[in-house]
């Protein structure tokens, strides 16, 4: 591995592990017809072993000092472009490469994953799957199911958009230099029709955020103001269940309740 001073802002943490690279490589299944993104590829453990398998890798990264030697490490590997971008604000949409949809994979920095799976949310559309190593706390709430602890918002709106797989957990010892907690590996695959179909996505993920907002309350009084209690009483929800409690068809059904009232 070439020795590179990581910035503790962009929150790196450099993949080094051979057999943990492969394992990545091997989820993913590159074919050479792919249109395949990595976002954050670093020093490039995972670009170099992406461009034999396509056509060609378009990759994000905000550090602007270590795309010298990404491309260096990568050269007459294949067609690569780099785009010197922050990832929570690239428009995939903008670069019109292709009607093929984004196949998107990376080591995301654990100090964004959070907004970025967010912004991605907002162009899934032209997505056709995705491909984390997260930290693994953020796999276990994107994963997480109603009544358990890590059960919120991310959950919801991950769940209510992809079919989410937790893959694989990563050590500590696989990065340069080591995080403090273990990482995860986790599949997404958005819905071509998501099994719960909110009328108004938009007033859906309002009200997803405004329940979590403050998770101990009930739900009478964290969406009080938007709903009452005969209400939901007509939902079948019950007003003294805390936001965890309820499933992704819940929330979609008090979204469509309300949009049929505006």
């Amino acid at each position: 591995m070439i020795p590179v001073q990581t910035r503790k802002r962009f929150g790196q943490h450099f993949l080094h592990e051979a057999f943990i690279v492969e394992k990545i490589i091997s989820a993913i299944d590159p074919k050479k017809t792919d249109n395949m993104l990595e976002i954050g590829p670093g020093l490039g453990a995972l670009t170099q072993r992406l461009l034999p398998h396509v056509t060609y890798l378009t990759v994000v990264e905000l550090d602007k000092d270590l795309i010298p030697l990404l491309k260096r490490q990568c050269a007459n590997l294949g067609e690569l472009t780099v785009y010197q971008a922050d990832a929570l604000k690239f428009d995939l949409r903008s670069l019109n490469v292709t009607i093929t949809p984004w196949r998107i994979v990376g080591n995301l920095p654990y100090n964004i994953s959070t907004p970025l799976l967010f912004h991605l949310l907002e162009q899934i559309h032209v997505i056709q799957d995705m491909h984390f190593m997260l930290q693994k706390e953020v796999v276990e709430r994107i994963t997480a199911q109603p009544g358990d602890k890590h059960y919120g918002r991310l959950s919801v709106m991950m769940q209510y958009y992809c079919q989410a797989k937790k893959l694989f957990t990563v050590k500590p010892g696989a990065f340069q230099p080591p995080p403090k907690v273990d990482s995860a590996v986790i599949r997404l695959i958005p819905y071509k029709i998501p099994p719960w179909q909110a009328d108004d996505p938009l007033l859906f993920a309002e009200i997803v955020r405004t329940a979590f907002s403050h998770r101990r309350k009930m739900l009478r009084n964290n969406l009080g103001k938007l709903i009452n209690t005969k209400q939901f009483e007509l939902l079948d929800i019950d007003t003294t269940k805390r936001p965890e409690q309820l499933s992704i068809s819940d929330y979609v059904n008090i979204s469509n309740f309300l949009a049929t009232l505006n």
